[in-house]
Order: structure tokens, then C-alpha cells, then sequence
């Protein structure tokens, strides 16, 4: 019943404030659509918490570096985009390109000034993500991304991709890494929701001036080790090392017949 009303709650926010933001992205500006999704985004925590019994507790913000930085985070949860949103006042977001397929959002994701990308990644992705992130970048904004590119089973890590690393290096920002445990509460993209309270950890800033292999691994570990932890805290078990598995794009290629 929790999952059923939870349910119900969320394609009626979402549409209702949905088209509300596409009008607003009408106006001049962004502030007017920013407005809409930042209430958006505030109720559905809220529904998170009332119909399907999901508290959200928020970890190690006294962390969070002055100005502009990246987030790095964990992506085990359709619901880690609302939770995280909902701790800042403007934050830019690193988006797949499949959300432009859906009726208006483009518009809006647009408006918003988010930074849409190709979810294969490649070149294209990392042009999109210098040109769309410098924008945000100018203006001061934190900018959130998810470095595996897709949602993960709880257990489970794909490869972290290096578009992060390009942003660390080009726009010369700190980059705070963020561990979750929301999976065990909304896995992926499930019907199925479980009560209880989820944890979201800020965890210590990685400062600029890292080289690739050396960022990436010490990000990976970083969010990867406490979210085990997370996980085995909330299940009161064992601390269980994720497990890593091809990426989908990965595994379509793995699969593709060999070309002469």
C-alpha cells in the first residue's frame, strides 16, 4: 500500500509541476522555472517521507567547501536526484540525454541550465560537459554529476567514468564526493519502495590539481567505501566491498558481433 500511494504521489507532482515548469519556462530568465522545480523537488521528499516512509538523513555538510565545487555521487536511486537537489538552493545537475526524449522536459532541463550529455559518453559527452558545465562554472553554481553514469543494484559499481575528472581539471574546482544508501530504500527504478531512513553523506572535499588515475581512483574509493559502510550500517550486517559489473553500454558492445 506504502508503494501504491507513494506511486500515485509521484506522477502527480510530477506532472502537475512538470507543466507548470514548462509555462514558467516561458519567462525570462531561469529564476521562474528554478522556483517551480525547487518546490518540485521539496514535495517529493516530502511524499518520500509520508506515503512511502523513506527519511532522508543528511550527512557531513559542514564539509561543503565555500563557492562553486562538483559533487560526485553515489547513483543507486531514481530518488538520489530529489534528495540531493533538495540540500541546495541552485545546483546544476549532469543529466542523460533520454530525458529529452520525455514531452517538454528538454525545455525545461534547458531553462534549468542543466548539462545534458550523451549517455554512450565519448568525445561528444565530454565536449557537452566542458561547454554546458562552463556556463554554470561562470555563474558559481555547484554542479552534481554521477560519475558511473547509471543507476547502480545495491552491491554494485560500474566504472567511473573520467567526464568528471575533465570538469575537476578544466574548471579547477574541488570535487565532494557523496555516499548513499537510498537504494536499499528505493532500488534503481522500482515500484517496490521500503521504509526506514536513508543516509546521504558529504564526504571530504578532494582538493584541484590530482592527475586522472590518481583522482578517479581516490574518488571511487572514496565513495564506494563509505557507501558499504552506509549499507551495512542500515542493515546492521558486515561491511560488503560493491562488486564491479559492465555498464549497459559496456555489455551492448561486450555482446556486438565482431566486424571484419
Amino acid at each position: 500500500m506504502r508503494s501504491f500511494a507513494f506511486n500515485v504521489a509521484y506522477w502527480f507532482l510530477s506532472i502537475g509541476y512538470g507543466l507548470t515548469a514548462a509555462f514558467a519556462a516561458l519567462a525570462p530568465g531561469r529564476d521562474a522555472t528554478a522556483w517551480v522545480i525547487r518546490r518540485y523537488v521539496r514535495r517529493m521528499v516530502q511524499a518520500m517521507r509520508v506515503f512511502a516512509g523513506i527519511r532522508i538523513e543528511v550527512r557531513g555538510k559542514e564539509r561543503l567547501p565555500t563557492g562553486a565545487f562538483i559533487i560526485a555521487s553515489k547513483h543507486q536511486s531514481w530518488g538520489d536526484g530529489f534528495a540531493t537537489y533538495d540540500q541546495f538552493d541552485d545546483l546544476a545537475f549532469v543529466t542523460g540525454d533520454h530525458l529529452e526524449k520525455f514531452p517538454l522536459l528538454g525545455t525545461v532541463l534547458r531553462k534549468l541550465g542543466a548539462i545534458v550529455v550523451n549517455n554512450c559518453g565519448g568525445r561528444e559527452a565530454r565536449d557537452s560537459l566542458k561547454q554546458s558545465g562552463s556556463t554554470a562554472h561562470a555563474e558559481g553554481r555547484r554542479i552534481l554529476i554521477y560519475p558511473e553514469g547509471n543507476l547502480a543494484r545495491v552491491g554494485e559499481k560500474f566504472r567511473y567514468r573520467s567526464g568528471v575528472w575533465h570538469m575537476y581539471r578544466d574548471f579547477d574546482m574541488p570535487v565532494v564526493p557523496l555516499a548513499s544508501n537510498l537504494g536499499l530504500f528505493w532500488p534503481q527504478e522500482a515500484y517496490e519502495k521500503h521504509p526506514g531512513t536513508a543516509t546521504l553523506e558529504f564526504l571530504d572535499p578532494i582538493p584541484t590539481g590530482l592527475g586522472k588515475e590518481e583522482f578517479l581512483a581516490r574518488l571511487e574509493a572514496m565513495v564506494e567505501d563509505r557507501t558499504a559502510e552506509l549499507i551495512a550500517q542500515a542493515r546492521g550486517g558486515p561491511v560488503v566491498p560493491s562488486v564491479r559489473v559492465l555498464a549497459p553500454d559496456e555489455a551492448a558492445r561486450a555482446k556486438a558481433p565482431a566486424t571484419a
